[in-house]
């Protein structure tokens, strides 16, 4: 009888080690995705602020759905447009409480943005929202497909 337990614990022991081997595992692939996402976002708010013509494309898909706070939705070509006649103009932008969540091939974003804006040359300006990104793995790289910004209602 006492030569039983020691094996009970071992196989205990051992389906625990197991067990947590494979949640790290899990975990670990994960953390690489989202964190490739992360880049991608903080690629896509340098964009922003600094306008790259070449980059905003290879950033966002051809099939881009950008929405805006006040209700105006741009496909690709229209969203490039307005950031390089500056129509748009993020002079500073800050990324705050941002959660990632990865379904997939495509990933879920939200975070807060705020900004300092000088839009069409009106004179400082200032943005205060809640963000939505649906970002998407095409080949080895993640692709915004679809954004929505909503005011922050107090």
């Amino acid at each position: 009888m006492a030569g039983i337990i020691p094996k009970i614990r071992l196989s205990k022991h051992f389906a625990f080690i197991i067990t947590f081997l494979m949640i790290s595992q899990m975990t670990m692939a994960q953390s690489k995705e989202e964190s490739e996402v992360a880049k991608a976002v903080e690629e896509l708010k340098a964009l922003l602020v600094e306008p790259a013509q070449k980059g905003l494309e290879a950033i966002s898909a051809k099939e881009l759905s950008y929405g805006h706070s006040n209700g105006l939705v741009e496909d690709q070509k229209t969203f490039v447009e307005s950031l390089m006649s500056k129509k748009y103009d993020f002079v500073t932008m800050d990324l705050t409480e941002q959660t990632i969540k990865i379904v997939g091939n495509a990933a879920i974003v939200r975070h807060i943005l705020t900004a300092k804006t000088d839009d069409a040359g009106k004179g400082p300006g200032t943005a205060n929202i809640k963000v939505l990104q649906v970002w998407q793995k095409q080949g080895n790289k993640w692709v915004l497909i679809a954004r929505q910004a909503v005011k922050i209602v107090a």
